[in-house]
């Protein structure tokens, strides 16, 4: 069975900086192509980044770029989005997702599984 497992609940302040993870089971994360999703209040699911199969970094979301950053830990089947100078704005429902295909898309109906969410707040 497939899981994919995420971090919990953050409130960060404006400014500041944070990790979330999200951690498979069921399969391994060397072939596929990884994205994180953002889902603000009353909003459409919408990609951020995404990690190729190759593992090329492609931005969906042009005010990720220069703050966040993907990377994962093969040995722990764990990927990561590293999120830095954080702003209101960014405040959200986070989503990994799995492309079992390898390749990055922006189209939330492309992924094949997804985590349960996290709930990211940045104060002002």
């Amino acid at each position: 069975e497939v899981h994919l497992v995420e971090s919990g609940v953050v409130l960060v302040q404006a400014g500041g900086s944070l990790t979330l993870s999200c951690t498979a089971s069921g399969f391994t994360l060397d072939d596929p192509a990884i994205a994180w999703f953002r889902q603000a209040s009353g909003k459409e699911r919408e990609g951020v980044l995404c990690y190729t199969s190759s593992r090329l970094s492609i931005y969906y979301e042009d005010s990720a770029k220069g703050r966040f950053t993907i990377s994962i830990d093969n040995a722990k089947n764990t990927v990561y989005l590293r999120m830095n100078s954080l702003k209101p704005e960014d405040t959200a429902v986070y989503y990994c997702g799995v492309q079992a295909d390898g390749r990055c898309t922006a189209g939330a109906h492309r992924y094949n599984y997804w985590g349960q969410g996290t709930q990211v707040t940045v104060s002002s």
